[in-house]
């Protein structure tokens, strides 16, 4: 890894696709300066704000203040926090307001919030009439390193997660990491589990560098929480380029993803268990899953689940509170999963720590066994 400069600068990234490239800005002020930074997008100035009622009572003002400064109207929508309102309900209400409020193709709607407003918010731009453009402030950890980039958008319904949705990429994504600073530990922690996600499935010596500076980043210093942005986003930014629409190596960004999304719809995508913190759980269960098929070190697990308990995060089934269902049901929600094939499940699995790759080549009876004893007390 380069030795991360100061805090106070603003890193870019470029996501180069074709006919619809844009920027991620990291850095600390960028609310302050979304006015200046969003105006050169506008036809008209004029943006459709939608975020959560939590969000809007911490932010909102210096948002709307920061588009002010520079002569930028804006109206806003508060759905309720949560990702209950990551639902077709949610949708309607979103897609509603932006047609009671004439939003206009060639208008901006800005996406203020963490992943489910970014989820929700991009999903009902994709389809307000055909199509308007939006941009991406993404407010919490899990938001800046993923769900903000890329263009994935969607809704959850009765079957599962993120099971309705678009390919829409926003036009900038302005990743303010001061507002970092305002999220409850277990929020900032659970953003985390995709940070780390990001060095396991691609790049060893950020990993090392995480082991290095994870406490640092968790504890609040700015310069180590900028660089963990910065190419955490890098990272993500490269696979979307090679693979816009997971055909290939975007499939990659699910590494923990298939144990994860079947774990939160066992505890009802509530607050028993955060994305991130199911993403670390399968993270962890993915690299034990791997070393059990002999595709890498029995220390790779064990590293992983190290650097977990460093930071203060859960590794197992048998940390999530409550009852959960038994391997077999859990297997069975996993089989609901995006990128199950011809009836097959793909798991990201790992040949070592940075070496992660895609494969359908499982038997069911590993991944049970891998479940059970992850739930064994």
């Amino acid at each position: 890894m380069n030795a991360f400069a100061t805090a106070s600068r603003i890193a870019t990234v470029r996501v180069d696709l074709p006919g619809r490239a844009y920027d991620i800005h990291v850095g600390a002020g960028l609310v302050a300066q979304a006015g200046q930074r969003l105006k050169p997008l506008l036809r008209r100035r004029r943006v459709a704000i939608i975020t959560d009622e939590t969000v809007a009572r911490e932010h909102l003002g210096a948002l709307e203040a920061g588009l002010a400064v520079e002569g930028i109207e804006s109206v806003s929508l508060a759905l309720p926090p949560g990702e209950g309102t990551k639902s077709w309900q949610g949708l309607a209400r979103a897609t509603e307001w932006l047609i009671e409020e004439r939003v206009e193709r060639g208008d901006l709607v800005v996406a203020f919030g963490g992943g489910v407003i970014g989820d929700l918010a991009g999903f009902a731009a994709a389809i307000t009439r055909r199509g308007i453009r939006f941009a991406q402030i993404p407010t919490t950890l899990l938001a800046q390193v993923d769900s903000s980039v890329g263009g994935k958008t969607g809704i959850n319904t009765a079957q599962g997660k993120n099971l309705a949705g678009a390919f829409h990429q926003p036009v900038m994504v302005l990743a303010d990491i001061s507002l970092l600073d305002t999220l409850p530990e277990r929020e900032f922690l659970s953003g985390y589990g995709e940070v780390v996600k990001y060095g396991l499935l691609g790049d060893a010596a950020f990993f090392e560098w995480l082991e290095a500076n994870g406490a640092s980043l968790r504890d609040g210093d700015a310069a180590a929480r900028l660089e963990a942005v910065r190419r955490s986003c890098e990272m993500k930014a490269e696979i979307v380029m090679r693979d816009e629409t997971e055909q290939g190596d975007r499939a990659l960004l699910n590494l923990g993803h298939t144990f994860c999304h079947a774990l939160e719809a066992a505890t009802g995508y509530s607050d028993r268990l955060r994305h991130g913190e199911g993403v670390a759980i399968g993270c962890a269960l993915a690299f034990d899953l791997s070393a059990r098929l002999g595709l890498c070190a029995q220390e790779d697990p064990s590293r992983v689940r190290a650097h977990l308990a460093e930071m203060g995060m859960r590794a197992d089934l048998r940390a999530i509170p409550g009852d959960l269902p038994p391997a077999e049901a859990l297997l069975g929600l996993m089989r609901q999963d995006k990128k199950v094939q011809d009836g097959k499940l793909r798991f990201v699995l790992a040949r070592g720590i940075g070496q992660a790759f895609v494969t359908s080549d499982v038997q069911p009876e590993a991944v049970l066994s891998v479940l059970r004893d992850s739930a064994r007390h």
